[in-house]
């Protein structure tokens, strides 16, 4: 049956795939969604897909209609836990950063990273520590491990199945994942680290900020990574560090792309893929269509805080239904909070609505949203200017970003926005045509690439299970120390004959001088 699809793949999409096993590591949110898609294109491409789900998951869920197949594994602990976790670290970031220091911040931020990674060692002790689960995968045969490394060990995996592994990536804070396990070039002087709110045009203090950021952010991660050190220590019997296992990864799949990213060196085996999930829009329902129609001229306002975030204080919700009101547009605003006091007659609320399509329609004006990369990615593949409300992570960051691109204006902080700073960014989108421009040029520049994102990520796993790895990608700066890497020895060396050759340049020509005038001395002395 397997060679029968393999054919029929051949026959029915462009260009050859051989059939291959892609087994799936678990992931959560936003990320599950660009996952998804990638593994339902594979599976069009006739691949075998496994994902191994765990029992404690917020949103991924075995169904029926999933087309791959699905590993379920056992955790200790529930979803209620991180359902709290997640609630917990959303209110602090949204609610709580504003009233603390830069210390206690850094603090409170390793506080959720040390429970993380608590979360992160519970699943992987449900499936490395389940003799039953890992005798089944390495009887599974499979070619390649996709993964999302928000949780680890999928390298563990991977080197126990000694098959190549993929990693579908977003980012890391100040890159610290690329830079010190992947090996990715950042040069401080003009290559911004992520969330750090800079541009690549930095002037000499924002250059220092960066540089001290990039420390710091290196300094923490290399105290936070030490418990997956001694977890990864621990089960293989040697000295092993979550950073080394994590380098070993043959393919970076980045999900982002030059429209978005300001330009920096890149490496072979890190691929930009950003947006990957957009689609042309498809027909709205009925009954929303009819409410989009209804806007005329003016058109309508699509607003969405993410798949996290869809309730608020009824303060705030009262602010921004008050501003709203004060428009012209039709908004269709997607929120399951309580229903506003103030909300106009403009605005409709809905518990979902089809962001992707609503973006796609030639009706939409303004596009609201938090800054997450999956929406302005829809944004920007639409050609629709944003109005940007971060709510946490790197949110602000990717804001700053578009609005250096002239395609969208921020208000930095929801818990302190009145209406009248609402109402002055909607006008200044609407009003501004500067705005449709710059994004409609940051849409051409996305659409007008030789391949797909979504085929290209494709492309390059099966790449990977066709070449058995893609190790001849990986930079030698792998296997060299950091004093080799910086060329620290090589400057040591240099400087130590240079100063070498000078001190004996400068014995030789204190010998003649001094023999010289002795010289001069002695015959004078002879004369007399």
């Amino acid at each position: 049956m397997r060679l029968v699809v393999c054919f029929l793949s051949l026959l029915t999409l462009f260009g050859p795939a051989e059939c291959g096993n892609v087994l799936v590591w678990f992931t959560e949110g936003s990320h599950w969604i660009n996952l998804k898609i990638v593994l339902e294109t594979l599976i069009e491409r006739g691949h075998s897909v496994t994902v191994l789900v765990p029992d404690a998951s917020l949103f991924m869920k075995a169904k029926e209609s999933d087309r791959f197949s699905s590993q379920p594994f056992n955790v200790s602990m529930d979803v209620q836990e991180m359902r709290d976790f997640i609630e917990e670290f959303l209110y602090f970031s949204v609610y709580e950063t504003d009233q603390l220091n830069l210390l206690q911040i850094q603090m409170k931020v390793l506080e959720f990273t040390s429970k993380l990674q608590e979360m992160s060692i519970a699943y992987c002790d449900g499936i490395l520590k389940s003799p039953e689960l890992m005798e089944k995968l390495r009887n599974g045969k499979f070619d390649v491990v996709l993964s999302d490394p928000i949780y680890a060990c999928s390298d563990i995996v991977a080197e126990e199945l000694n098959v190549p592994l993929v990693y579908t990536f977003r980012l890391s804070v100040a890159n610290v994942a690329e830079r010190m396990c992947g090996q990715l070039p950042a040069p401080p002087s003009f290559v911004p680290g992520v969330m750090s709110k800079l541009t690549d045009k930095m002037s000499f203090t924002e250059r220092i900020i960066n540089m001290l950021f990039y420390l710091s952010q290196d300094f923490f991660a290399t105290l936070a990574w030490r418990k997956f050190d001694s977890y990864y220590t621990e089960y293989f019997g040697r000295p092993t560090s979550f950073c080394e296992m994590t380098g070993k990864a043959d393919i970076w799949l980045i999900r982002t792309y030059w429209d978005f990213e300001f330009p920096r060196p890149f490496l072979p085996n890190f691929k930009y893929v950003g947006g990957l999930h957009c689609t042309p829009a498809k027909p709205l329902p009925k009954d929303m269509e009819e409410f989009v129609q209804s806007s005329g001229d003016d058109g309508i306002v699509v607003f969405t805080l993410g798949s996290l975030v869809d309730k608020m204080p009824k303060e705030i919700s009262n602010k921004i239904a008050s501003a709203l009101a004060q428009i012209p547009q039709k908004v269709l605003w997607r929120y399951g909070g309580e229903k506003p006091d103030t909300l106009g007659e403009n605005t409709r609320i809905y518990k979902w609505i089809p962001q992707n399509d609503l973006l796609g329609h030639p009706k939409t004006r303004v596009f609201i949203t938090h800054g997450g990369t999956n929406s302005l990615y829809e944004a920007i593949y639409h050609g629709v200017p944003m109005v940007g409300i971060p709510l946490f992570g790197d949110q602000p960051d990717n804001l700053v970003h578009i609005k250096a691109r002239g395609a969208a204006v921020s208000i930095d902080n929801i818990k302190t926005m009145e209406p009248q700073d609402l109402v002055d960014g909607l006008n200044a989108i609407i009003n501004n045509s500067s705005y449709k421009e710059n994004v409609m040029r940051l849409s051409r520049i996305h659409h007008d690439r030789p391949v797909k994102p979504l085929d290209e990520a494709v492309f390059w796993i099966e790449f990977v299970m066709r070449n058995k790895g893609a190790k001849h990608l990986r930079v030698e700066a792998h296997n060299l120390t950091w004093y080799q890497y910086h060329c620290l020895d090589v400057f040591t060396f240099l400087i130590t004959i240079l100063t070498v050759v000078l001190y004996v340049f400068f014995k030789m020509c204190k010998f003649f001088i001094m023999r010289c005038c002795f010289r001069s001395k002695s015959k004078k002395s002879k004369k007399e």
